[in-house]
């Protein structure tokens, strides 16, 4: 039985801000995991979950939680800001987000959002 594979999974490597960064996109049936790491580590483990609670019913708000690592405000700021839209084009699906990062800048930020955009497995 021939079809589609049960994990899809991609991955790309790109020079973010002057720092390796490597970036791997699977989905699975109810969640869809990103792991941005430019340190080689999986790191701060953080579940994106989206809320019924929203006034707007086709864009729910995420709600963060650390599952594991360094639970600190910029860290639930930068995974919703990183994230969102993978949630967002899956179909509201929750995600599972896996960083160690070194730059933690607006620019490198939105240069994270391109490069996970190319790993686009939803």
């Amino acid at each position: 039985m021939e079809g589609k594979p049960l994990v899809t999974s991609k991955q790309k490597t790109e020079v973010v801000c002057g720092v390796p960064t490597q970036v791997v996109c699977t989905a699975f049936s109810s969640h869809i995991l990103v792991v941005v790491t430019q340190l080689g580590k999986m790191g701060t483990l953080v579940s994106l979950e989206p809320s019924s609670v929203a006034s707007d019913v086709s864009k729910p708000v995420l709600e963060t939680r650390v599952l594991l690592g360094q639970d600190e405000p910029l860290i639930h700021v930068f995974a919703k800001n990183l994230v969102t839209f993978v949630s967002q084009e899956a179909g509201n699906k929750a995600v599972l987000l896996a960083m160690a990062m070194k730059d933690r800048s607006m620019e490198g930020l939105r240069a994270l959002k391109e490069v996970i955009q190319t790993c686009q497995v939803w």
